[in-house]
């Protein structure tokens, strides 16, 4: 969905063909992510605390999260090396969501 645009923000060609010597494969780079999205989750729910609390605190929490610090971290590093707004946008946006849906998660969770 948003291969395209991320590409072109990065100076990708998304139609050139794949250099294997060139980055990592594929699996590598989910795997990875993987493990670091539930270390990113784990210490999310760390933070929040383990209590009944509503569904509106998790995906408040998760929103603060998401925008205020994680997509702010993104903000301040981008800034520094002149990366073009919609990358920012893009890749901010994903920590959005996905902090929010740690929230809703781990909300509806407990």
């Amino acid at each position: 969905m948003f291969l395209r645009p991320w590409a072109r923000a990065n100076g990708i060609d998304p139609d050139a063909p794949r250099d294997p010597s060139k980055g990592k494969h594929p699996a590598t780079v989910y795997g990875v992510s993987f493990i670091m999205a539930w270390i990113a989750a784990h210490a999310f729910a760390i933070v929040v605390g383990h209590g009944p609390f509503p569904l509106l605190h998790w995906l408040h929490h998760g929103f603060v999260r998401g925008f205020g610090i994680a997509a702010m971290i993104l903000a301040i590093n981008y800034h520094s090396a002149n990366k073009p707004v919609p990358l920012l946008l893009i890749d901010g946006g994903y920590h959005l969501v996905q902090f929010c849906l740690y929230g809703l998660i781990l909300g509806l969770w407990h």
